[in-house]
């Protein structure tokens, strides 16, 4: 198979993961134009890749380098989930309307709790809980140990944990922003 043919096939594999990633990554919806420059750049650098590693912890790493390229030169870097209802931190239940408020409210919580965390526990938080890779996938994407995953994910839910019950024990949150 020639490296044109494979990288279709990886697009059509795992071309959703790498656009929610970036969605998540930059807060916005519009990264088609980043998708293609991450697809374009892993075709350019295809004979690099060693099959031995995962082709989309490869173009999530990719795709995350490219985002830290941008912002530097733009001198932004948030991370910016968007989407809470997708990562599957509350369930909703549409039939009932009271249900689906609660569950908004408490999506809205969480969503502002991620963004007030510190940088490495966002990028942990964001890879594990949303696009839901593996310890080993998250070590190869942010160039880490397996034992720094390990432990930075832990001590990010712990912190999320507490943000999320201050707040709910009347605390004010700290973290109050507006959407852009």
């Amino acid at each position: 198979m020639n490296h044109t043919n494979q990288m279709e096939e990886w697009f059509y594999q795992y071309g959703d993961d790498v656009y929610n990633f970036l969605v998540y990554l930059t807060g916005t919806k519009d990264v088609e134009d980043i998708v293609q420059e991450v697809f374009l750049k892993a075709l350019r650098s295809i004979s690099s890749f060693e099959a031995r590693a995962n082709p989309k912890t490869w173009l999530l790493t990719i795709a995350r380098n490219l985002v830290i390229d941008k912002s530097r030169r733009k001198k932004l870097f948030t991370f910016f989930p968007i989407d809470i209802a997708q990562s599957k931190l509350a369930a909703t239940d549409y039939g009932d309307p009271e249900k689906t408020l609660l569950s908004d409210e408490t999506q809205s919580e969480i969503y502002y709790a991620i963004l007030s965390l510190k940088q490495s526990y966002k990028d942990v938080l964001i890879l594990r809980l949303i696009v839901e890779l593996t310890v080993d996938e998250t070590a190869s994407v942010l160039n880490w140990s397996n034992s720094k995953v390990t432990l930075t994910y832990h001590r990010a839910i712990k912190a999320l944990q507490k943000k999320i019950k201050f707040t709910i024990e009347g605390g004010t949150n700290g973290y109050e922003r507006t959407l852009p």
